[in-house]
């Protein structure tokens, strides 16, 4: 299956495309006509940052739940190509988080680190969101195959299950963010708690399998 990883590859940066695109078209008007004809004429709206920092903090949460959606779907499937695509997706959702941190560093807070900490102190959805981009560092830094080998397997995935706290705060990030409408946020509460609870249940019935089964009790005398 390693000729599906360039499409997929492609496929994971459209929504960068989209918002080059926009931008492009809103320094450029003569061509929006263009860009029209395909569907890519829209501008960033009133704010652009806070429009940009949206879709990047969307397309991070898209790609958490993609990549913890990869193991259960190779389970219940039966196919294990699918853990192929687990390193790509999970490199994406760092991308975007990166991307999405940018947009609050740069022009939202103009590489000010001093307000910006104070910032994260005194608001708690900020802090909730950097929480969530800190623990994706060392999964992002620890994705190569020597890093495996030096970490050895148990280590590395014991490491790699800061994807849970990392998806969870990003939930968490986003639900305290939005103030009226929160269908969206809690779209990905729901799929994150049923990615993470089947994970649960298949760690509970691992568990029960491995545990020995309890002696028979001696039949009493008559």
């Amino acid at each position: 299956m390693k000729w599906l990883k360039p499409p997929v590859f492609l496929l994971a940066l459209l929504p960068l495309f989209v918002l080059i695109t926009q931008a492009f078209s809103a320094q450029f008007p003569a061509v929006g006509p263009i860009l029209g004809r395909v569907g890519l004429d829209q501008d960033l709206g009133a704010n652009p940052v806070e429009f940009v920092q949206h879709a990047t903090g969307n397309c991070t949460l898209i790609f958490l739940c993609l990549t913890l959606a990869v193991t259960p779907l190779r389970k219940i499937t039966n196919q294990s190509w699918l853990i192929k695509f687990r390193r790509m997706l999970g490199l994406f959702a760092f991308f975007y988080g990166c991307l999405h941190f940018l947009t609050y560093l740069w022009p939202d807070q103009q590489f000010n680190l001093a307000g910006m900490m104070k910032d994260v102190a005194k608001r708690p959805f900020i802090t909730m969101g950097v929480t969530a981009f800190v623990l994706m560092v060392p999964l992002a830094l620890t994705s190569t195959a020597g890093m495996i080998r030096r970490l050895g397997g148990k280590r590395w995935q014991r490491l790699h299950r800061l994807i849970y706290a990392s998806a969870v705060a990003g939930v968490i990030h986003y639900l305290w963010l939005v103030k009226s409408d929160i269908r969206k946020p809690l779209a990905y509460a729901a799929a994150v708690t049923l990615l993470l609870g089947y994970r649960m249940l298949m760690a509970m019935r691992a568990k029960i399998r491995r545990e020995p089964a309890p002696a028979a009790a001696p039949l009493a005398e008559l």
